[in-house]
């Protein structure tokens, strides 16, 4: 039984009749090319590489970024309900706009007019795909530890270095990578473009995961990859800050990605318990189930309120990484719970292939882990009430 699309027709806030349409756009290449392939390329662990290239033709990977660089000039808030579309239908696919998005952030933000101007329209006019380089085999939470080495050699950068946890790992166009330019801690850390094809570059095999199978996920190796100097982003010993910079939008990404995936499991709940009966009557009926449902459908708008305030001071310009890690921690915890509850009301049903709960149970797991695990998000929410 496939995935289908949100029947929830959730009442979104949207700020523009533009924005309203952009929503529309979505939920119609939700209905028509996402659904009909969710579940057999996830069962297949095939990877959605022409999905990616329908949604940059129909202008959704470049949404937060200026119109006049090939983007779609949208505020975050717009860009995220996007994300939240995608994944009430397929999580593999929101959670590649996500990563897509926190990869072009380096350039977008930190990169001068003239690398701009060269380099991000084709990246987020739809054609490239990217990925995001941070993660090493040693170094997971603790980034400021990664070894990834790269020594200045005239006009180009030699790196060496293995990257983990790569989502597109092998198959994105080019890589943000985080790698070490000085020994000095996480001053010592710059921020390089990559372009995929550079000799020296290559991924290891594709890991076997409990969830997102549809997403190749691989370890990146860097050997003796000579990489331009002209592709350095920001200052050199200016990439752990741009790192934080880029997760506190990449953990939004992820909160809506939790959001619409926890939607998707309330709306299958819901169905599945107004048409199964027991005793005589709809499950829905009963007490036991209702407050479930209820409590479900509280987390998922709790969990939707809790994104758009933090996108909305993004949009303002306020100071945001609190809010952003409230946003993951919150809206992942809450998928998983809802997931979990989804496969409870189907019962036995809920636990074989056949129906989609099961699938998203397993795919909620990973967004607890993913841009930062939940503990680490306490710890930096923790950190802003001291310095508060």
């Amino acid at each position: 039984m496939a995935a289908e699309p949100s029947t929830s027709a959730v009442d979104r806030e949207l700020p523009t009749d533009e924005a309203r349409e952009l929503i529309a756009l979505t939920r119609e290449l939700a209905r028509e090319e996402l659904a009909p392939k969710a579940a057999a390329y996830e069962a297949e662990s095939h990877f959605p590489r022409e999905v990616f290239r329908t949604l940059g033709k129909a202008g959704l990977l470049g949404l937060p970024y200026p119109e006049e660089l090939g983007g779609g000039g949208q505020p975050y808030e717009v860009y995220l309900q996007v994300v939240e579309e995608l994944a009430t239908v397929w999580a593999t696919v929101a959670e590649g706009v996500s990563v897509h998005t926190l990869s072009c952030f380096p350039l977008a933000q930190f990169g001068t007019d003239e690398q701009r101007a060269r380099w991000l329209p084709d990246m987020v006019g739809g054609e490239l795909l990217g990925a995001y380089c941070l993660s090493e085999p040693q170094s997971g939470s603790d980034a400021a530890a990664l070894v990834t080495k790269a020594v200045r050699d005239g006009d180009t950068y030699v790196v060496n270095g293995t990257k983990a946890w790569i989502t597109h790992g092998g198959e994105a166009d080019f890589y943000a990578l985080m790698c070490r330019t000085t020994d000095d801690g996480a001053r010592g850390i710059s921020c390089l473009l990559v372009d995929a094809g550079t000799p020296g570059v290559s991924a290891g095999a594709a890991e076997h995961k409990m969830g997102f199978t549809g997403s190749t996920t691989a370890q990146m190796r860097f050997d003796d990859a000579h990489i331009p100097a002209e592709r350095l982003m920001g200052a050199e010993g200016a990439g752990f800050k741009i790192a934080l910079a880029a997760l506190d939008g990449g953990r939004l990404g992820i909160a809506a990605c939790a959001v619409g995936l926890a939607q998707a499991a309330l709306d299958a709940a819901v169905a599945w318990a107004k048409e199964r009966r027991q005793f005589g009557r709809a499950i829905l009926d009963f007490q036991g189930i209702g407050f479930l449902l209820a409590d479900m459908a509280a987390g998922v708008e709790a969990g939707r309120a809790l994104y758009l305030s933090a996108a909305r001071r993004r949009d303002r310009g306020q100071s945001f990484g609190k809010q952003a890690a409230m946003a993951k921690l919150v809206c992942t915890d809450t998928a998983m719970r809802v997931t979990t509850d989804a496969v409870q009301v189907f019962g036995g049903y809920g636990y074989v292939a056949d129906y989609p709960v099961e699938r998203y149970l397993r795919e909620a797991k990973a967004l607890q882990i993913v841009e930062g695990t939940n503990q680490v998000q306490r710890m930096v929410i923790a950190r802003h009430l001291a310095r508060e």
